[in-house]
């Protein structure tokens, strides 16, 4: 889906500047398609600026990476990109660093977590647009048929799924380690047992005795229990799960924002709390953030740089972010989002935000080893499977993608 919003090349003389963006879609419909989104800050934009034209074209998640990784090879990078990763582009020296394009006092209005996520050697190369984070949401109809008060431990979580089991819910705890996410459901299991991804000082440490301890609890004591559902985890996504949970027929599951808009939809009474540790709650949820780039190929780092001053104003950033159950990136955005009634079902989600997270988007290796990760963590909990190998395994992938 594109829109071209403003003319193709050059237009009216030749001081006049077109800038190309490629962006992503958060819509789930034509009817809030971000196609909209961007159509009304560009009117607004080009309103004020007349030697600057704003071409932008829209794709689908499922098309945009790729769409912007043909135009790179093709050598015709966009001016912009906001996409899902940004260091390979950096890695190569294509991008900006936001030095160039934004001042001192705009950077420091990124969150401080998702600001050092799009950092490499202390440059920042990927600027957040979007984010979110996950939190554990439970039925709570199916909650107080059974009894049972939101968990805050593993062992209180189990002991809840042993429940709603008994009284035939469908999926007790939905656990979505298909192709689709399971890098980022794994990741929330991983730190609620004390570990991650990466080790303390920055390296993968996916193989760690807390992974695996985490992995083996999730085997025995919840696939291995019957606990998770009629679907074997690694064949179930989360978007299945999702629905199911729309569906009324999950007891507990992980959830971001959007799920929601989509539980609400179909009546369904949902609470949130922080995801259950071995001792205690989570105290770091997964966090998510979508980059914005800024490639060098066409110049222009002037007129970027002054539009980028207009998408990371605090209105512009709180407009997206209301618009598609987002949390906003920038400071500013987030005080004003937490003191907002209008605002209070996303506040469980903000105040995790400056405790979470990211996975290390800041490798280049990351894409490979989030690949890699999809395809085989579901076979770690499945019943003839090996955590200790797979995380082996996953951890050899991840040193030699480096």
């Amino acid at each position: 889906m594109t829109a071209a919003l403003g003319g193709c090349g050059l237009g009216g003389g030749s001081d006049e500047v077109t800038l190309r963006l490629v962006a992503a879609d958060y819509g789930d419909s034509a009817a809030n398609s971000s196609r909209k989104y961007w159509d009304t800050l560009v009117k607004e934009y080009e309103a004020k600026h007349s030697g600057v034209r704003i071409d932008v074209s829209v794709y689908s998640w499922t098309d945009v990476d790729r769409k912007v990784k043909e135009l790179v090879a093709a050598g015709e990078a966009p001016d912009m990109a906001q996409i899902g990763s940004y260091a390979d582009y950096a890695d190569k020296g294509l991008l900006y660093k936001a030095d160039d394009l934004i001042g001192i006092r705009e950077q420091a209005d990124f969150v401080a977590q998702l600001g050092a996520a799009g950092r490499i050697n202390g440059m920042q190369y990927g600027m957040p647009f979007a984010a979110s984070t996950r939190l554990l949401f439970y039925n709570k109809t199916l909650f107080a048929d059974a009894g049972l008060t939101p968990p805050r431990t593993w062992k209180q979580l189990a002991a809840d799924a042993e429940a709603l089991k008994a009284d035939g819910v469908k999926y007790p705890y939905a656990l979505p380690l298909g192709p689709e996410e399971a890098q980022a459901e794994t990741m929330q299991w991983l730190l609620s047992g004390g570990g991650g991804y990466i080790d303390s000082v920055g390296t993968y440490g996916i193989d760690s005795d807390e992974n695996v301890t985490t992995m083996n609890w999730l085997k025995d004591d919840l696939v291995g229990k019957g606990l998770t559902g009629p679907a074997a985890p690694e064949n179930l996504n989360r978007a299945a799960a999702f629905s199911a949970f729309a569906a009324g027929d999950v007891g507990m599951l992980n959830g971001h924002p959007s799920l929601m808009k989509i539980a609400a939809a179909k009546g369904v009474k949902f609470g949130m709390v922080p995801m259950p540790g071995a001792a205690g709650p989570t105290k770091n949820s997964m966090g998510v953030a979508d980059w914005m780039t800024a490639f060098k190929q066409n110049g222009h780092a002037e007129q970027v740089g002054d539009f980028l001053d207009f998408v990371y104003s605090e209105k512009n950033v709180l407009a997206f972010s209301r618009e598609y159950d987002l949390l906003p990136v920038t400071n500013s955005a987030s005080t004003t989002m937490s003191g907002a009634s209008r605002d209070a079902d996303l506040k469980p989600f903000l105040d995790a935000l400056p405790t979470s997270e990211l996975p290390p988007v800041d490798k280049t290796s990351w894409a490979s080893v989030s690949a890699a990760v999809k395809k085989r963590i579901g076979s770690a909990v499945s019943p003839g499977g090996s955590p200790e190998e797979v995380l082996r395994e996953l951890q050899l992938t991840a040193q030699n993608a480096e």
